[in-house]
């Protein structure tokens, strides 16, 4: 049980406006470890050549950060269930400044691999304990929709918004700026933060198990390891012995959850149609749109020649559409029904994949920029309806636990859009013909990737450049526009399949009745 005090603090942040005040804390968290997430593909060539990483290094400065954190969500959301959410939100706040820094001044590629990774560890604290907050913070179940769609939109206003601060940080400082933007907002969310947000925790949630962090740790790791190497090169026995590992591993894990009297995750969550079906669809719509997107910022830079600042602007018109769609989804939802928003976003993000497979080097930008738009609006539907269900499906004071899945199911998503759909792209690409007489060395970068081919076509004469940069670009293009088919077959049938799951799914109408627990 909280104290006499805890209670009478948590009383006055639900009654006066300090509640809107703590979600403006809990967003720059949110809005942070997005940008994060974003601004290092733009700063990738930078490190490249600062560094000088070999290839399978330049992969794990790019993938660690991922990797660590889908394999330590669960783990975190549990962890602030019980320490307190507040106690771990602020702690991982300065663990991210202060390993922003580390990330900053990196000076060979092994300690940049490790910043990278410890990033990972301090990022898993973050978001989980973000929305564990808002359901605990928010108890009229209108207000936190309102709060959920606030906290989706900042989500996506920052990885919009990651690529354009990054652009205009690398073409005026040195790479290591992007990293060091974190400070001064995480300094303002742990000032601000220390005063505002309640502290809250499950006031029976038993011992932290070790046992099921090392097999949730192990087992999201290995299968997304599996995932991306697999896609990227193919079956070889590490990849193999990887995918068997991580198997096992989730396997265990979840058979120890069922026995175990306090559980990391109760699998019993998953029983729950409308909380099953809001996290697949997560992670089916995520799983659509990364890879696509991973790409697009490859097509407009070096397909369509813009600068790094220029390609992160054209990009905003999906930020616009999920802030705008974000903040009146649980209003929409609750006009028409949870299952009517959700499969129409899904449907209407892969209806504006479908029109991008026609994409060609020459497609003019309003085409692009409303197809974004509604992707944005789509997305901002769908994923701040399903985050609402989620946290609505379960018990308070498994609120960190739940929020750590649907970030989980997110990072998975991501993981598995930018493999599979990425390797379509990587297969199409690959298999296109140098112009005759290419030298073989300049012909072989060429093939590895399209950034390879822009960087090595510098040694050739105008005119052969040209036409292996031409050769080049029409196998991208085309890679693109088979993976944007697969991703709009994909988020149509991941529609369809929302429209059954959460048949007869409602957000709450009325307040929740206090608990001893409450913040």
């Amino acid at each position: 049980m909280t104290s006499t005090h805890q209670r009478a603090s948590g009383a006055d942040v639900e009654r006066g406006p300090g509640r809107w005040l703590a979600l403006a804390v809990l967003v720059l968290a949110v809005l942070l470890v997005a940008v994060d997430a974003t601004v290092l593909g733009l700063a990738t060539p930078y490190i490249s050549e600062d560094l000088k990483p070999s290839g399978t290094q330049l992969l794990w400065i790019g993938d660690v950060y991922s990797f660590v954190i889908a394999g330590l969500l669960v783990s975190m959301g549990s962890l602030g269930d019980r320490i307190g959410r507040k106690k771990l939100l602020l702690t991982g706040a300065v663990a991210f400044g202060a390993v922003s820094v580390l990330n900053a001044y990196a000076t060979t590629p092994e300690l940049m691999i490790l910043a990278r990774a410890l990033l990972g560890v301090a990022g898993a604290t973050l978001m989980p304990s973000t929305l564990a907050l808002i359901r605990n913070i928010f108890h009229d179940p209108r207000e936190r929709s309102l709060a959920v769609g606030i906290w989706g939109a900042m989500a996506s206003a920052g990885a919009a918004v990651g690529p354009v601060v990054g652009g205009f940080l690398l073409e005026h400082f040195w790479w290591g700026s992007v990293f060091l933007i974190n400070l001064p907002v995480m300094a303002v969310l742990v000032l601000v933060g220390i005063k505002l947000l309640p502290e809250s925790k499950n006031p029976a949630s038993g011992p932290w198990d070790l046992v099921s962090v090392a097999l949730s740790l192990i087992g999201m790791i290995a299968v997304v390891y599996a995932i991306k190497e697999a896609a990227a090169h193919g079956l070889r026995w590490d990849v193999v012995v990887a995918a068997v590992i991580g198997a096992a591993a989730l396997t265990w894990f979840v058979r120890r959850q069922l026995t175990l009297p306090a559980p990391l995750l109760d699998m019993r969550l998953f029983r729950n149609r409308g909380f099953s079906g809001a996290v697949l669809a997560d992670l089916l719509t995520v799983l659509g749109l990364s890879g696509l997107v991973f790409f697009l910022s490859q097509f407009l830079q070096l397909v369509q020649g813009r600068r790094p600042f220029e390609a992160g602007l054209a990009e905003l018109p999906a930020a616009v559409g999920a802030v705008g769609a974000g903040l009146i989804a649980g209003m929409v939802a609750r006009r028409f029904s949870v299952r009517v928003v959700v499969a129409g976003g899904l449907a209407a993000v892969g209806l504006a994949l479908a029109a991008l497979t026609g994409l060609s080097e020459h497609t003019g930008y309003p085409l692009l920029g409303a197809s974004l738009l509604v992707v944005g609006i789509g997305a901002g539907f769908s994923f701040t309806v399903t985050a609402d269900v989620i946290l609505s499906s379960v018990p308070k004071e498994q609120a960190g636990a739940a929020s750590a899945v649907s970030e989980t199911a997110y990072e998975l998503g991501a993981a598995l859009g930018i493999a599979l759909l990425g390797s379509i792209v990587t297969g199409v690409y690959r298999d296109f013909t140098a112009p005759a007489g290419t030298p073989p060395d300049v012909a072989s970068a060429s093939h590895e990737s399209l950034g390879g081919a822009v960087e090595s076509v510098t040694a050739l004469p105008p005119h052969e450049a040209d036409a292996l940069l031409a050769a080049a670009r029409t196998a991208f293009v085309d890679g693109l526009s088979l993976a944007a088919t697969v991703g709009a077959a994909v988020l149509l049938a991941t529609a369809v399949a929302a429209w059954f799951l959460l048949k007869g799914q409602k957000l709450g109408e009325s307040p929740l009745p206090p608990e001893d627990d409450a913040p």
